[in-house]
């Protein structure tokens, strides 16, 4: 399983895409892909159920625990870390014989019994935060005092001074591999691999930067409207419909000459990632196939959300802190180690283009993204229609692989469904029409049932009504059909509230937003850690004042005995 991160829905070759990644076109090449595949728009929740098949708020990861409400912390559902009444694909493989290992992003806890060397991997080298430099061990946001955490084998390790994060995630996962294949009979395996590409900070490499320099120069309305005609050209989104006017475009024009430059060479930088990720993944499928493993191994390639659209250079404290971290913003250098590309809102809206919204959103452009597959029982080739979810790759990889999908007493049962069937004709379905899916992150919600979506959108683009779309016409959301079938909206909003009740959804306040939520907790966090040092030196003050008193009592008694 391979997780790229903040990858849109159009940023792949095989989606439309002008960005190289013809190692993972290959694998769609000889495969499927999906074009109604959905995740939750945060990663956390997205990573729950692709390695559970349990809706995020049963595995205890609803939101991004450091973007959720203080008041939601530590409840059933919002614990922020894996829960112990989930199962993961890891210990259902491990317990069929499989070798199971982990190479990248994880962020589902780091506790004894959260971390993944304890949830069914037997090798581990897995970062739990929500980014990191792609180079170096430091911070990476304002709002973190320390470096993201990296584990090996459950232990905290430092990372090399060659680090490069595509490059080294994919040498450990290969000596994963490769160490096993020595024994005398070797096990199968099974391997997620977390790519950080491409999530903040984006940085490449400058010999793939220089590849796309001049390619956004026409800004990011000339690129959205070719991801929308590559994406009919690929097949992947309907010809006849309409692509997303949400939210908002700012001018490119009005830019100056300048500003044009620095932001197409984030976004070129940003390309260079994507396309660096893709040559390092090049490297792992040329060492299965050099190994003879190859032919034998099902892919599963996938985003864990929409395109990443927040900025955090807009930050009035972003300048002060980069030049204490060590971050540039300097455009000659910009992607290097030591700098620090944003592609911002705009640029965003193109990569998840033709779709609404992006990351944080419950708009199809952060909730719809890629999915590719293929190998030994993967017999069909083209676009699969039929709507999916992250919660169904588990029962398709137990299907896959002949593995039982039987779960423990006490556990949370799958939810998903095997995506198989479509795997063998791209035309089947796979939810029946009456299945309602519901989802809610972070006050963004909906329910998914047969052709239609009903989805609300939160802060900070959205305005929190209830909407109604037909997403098999209209993926791109154009038409709101709630005053039109008042009943099907009152069917599916009977779902979600069912849903919710369910799962335990708990509602966000009417004013949250998550980068406000972010700057709260942080401050909330500093402030307790620095109480905490005053209540423990207060305490330790007054166990000294009580044993001099004890002591000076002590001295006088000597001195004046009865």
């Amino acid at each position: 399983m391979v997780v790229a991160d903040d990858v849109g829905f159009s940023d792949f070759g095989a989606y439309g895409s002008e960005i190289r990644t013809p190692h993972i076109d290959a694998i769609a090449a000889n495969g499927v892909r999906f074009n109604n595949f959905h995740v939750s728009p945060m990663c956390s929740p997205t990573r729950a159920m692709l390695l559970t098949g349990v809706d995020s708020h049963l595995a205890g990861v609803a939101s991004l625990y450091v973007a959720t409400p203080l008041h939601h912390r530590g409840r059933p559902g919002y614990e922020g870390e894996l829960r112990t009444d989930v199962v993961t694909i890891a210990s259902r493989l491990r317990r069929a014989g499989y070798r199971t290992y982990l190479s990248g992003k994880w962020n589902l806890g780091r506790t004894a019994s959260s971390l993944p060397s304890a949830r069914g991997f037997d090798r581990t080298f897995a970062l739990d935060a929500t980014g990191a430099d792609n180079y170096e061990k430091k911070p990476y946001l304002p709002i973190y005092d320390e470096p993201p955490p990296w584990f090996a084998d459950g232990e905290p390790t430092d990372l090399p001074d060659d680090f490069y994060s595509s490059e080294h995630l994919v040498d450990t996962l290969v000596d994963f591999i490769d160490g096993d294949r020595g024994a005398v009979e070797p096990s199968p395996f099974f391997a997620y691999l977390g790519f950080q590409a491409v999530h903040l900070p984006v940085q490449a490499p400058r010999e793939f930067t220089e590849r796309y320099v001049g390619t956004y120069d026409e800004g990011w309305d000339a690129l959205r409207h070719a991801r929308h005609q590559g994406a009919v050209a690929a097949g992947v989104f309907p010809a006849t419909a309409t692509p997303a006017n949400t939210p908002e475009q700012a001018d490119w024009e009005a830019l100056t000459p300048d500003e044009k430059a620095f932001a197409a060479k984030n976004m070129a930088v940003n390309a260079g990632m994507l396309e660096a990720m893709d040559h390092h993944f090049g490297r792992l499928v040329e060492y299965l196939t050099g190994a003879g493993l190859a032919e034998n191994t099902v892919f599963a390639v996938l985003s864990d959300n929409g395109p990443e659209a927040g900025d955090p250079a807009a930050s009035a404290v972003f300048d002060s802190w980069a030049e204490g971290v060590g971050y540039s913003r300097e455009l000659a250098t910009l992607g290097e180690q030591g700098s620090y590309a944003i592609i911002g809102p705009h640029f965003a809206r193109a990569a998840a283009a033709p779709l609404a919204y992006y990351k944080f959103h419950g708009g199809e452009g952060g909730i719809r993204v890629p999915l590719i597959m293929s190998g030994p029982g993967v017999e069909a080739k083209g676009v699969v229609p039929a709507f999916a979810h992250a919660t169904d790759i588990v029962p398709t990889l137990l299907e896959l692989t002949g593995t039982s999908d039987t779960t423990p007493a006490g556990k949370h049962p799958i939810s998903g469904l095997s995506l198989a069937p479509a795997l063998r004709d791209v035309a089947a379905g796979i939810h029946p029409a009456d299945e309602a899916i519901g989802f809610e992150t972070a006050g963004h919600a909906g329910v998914f049932k047969g052709e239609y979506k009903l989805v609300r959108v939160g802060a900070p683009e959205g305005d929190g009504r209830w909407r109604l779309f037909n997403i098999q016409e209209d993926p791109g959301e154009t038409r709101d059909l709630a005053s039109e079938q008042p009943q099907r909206l009152e069917e599916l909003l009977s779902d979600y509230e069912a849903y919710a009740e369910r799962v335990g959804v708990r509602e966000v306040p009417a004013s949250y937003s998550p980068g406000r939520q972010l700057l709260i907790n942080y401050l909330f966090d500093r402030t307790m850690a620095n109480l905490g040092w005053w209540v423990a030196g207060a305490g330790l003050g007054i166990l000294l004042i009580v044993a001099l008193v004890r002591c000076i009592r002590r001295r006088r008694a000597q001195l004046n005995p009865r």
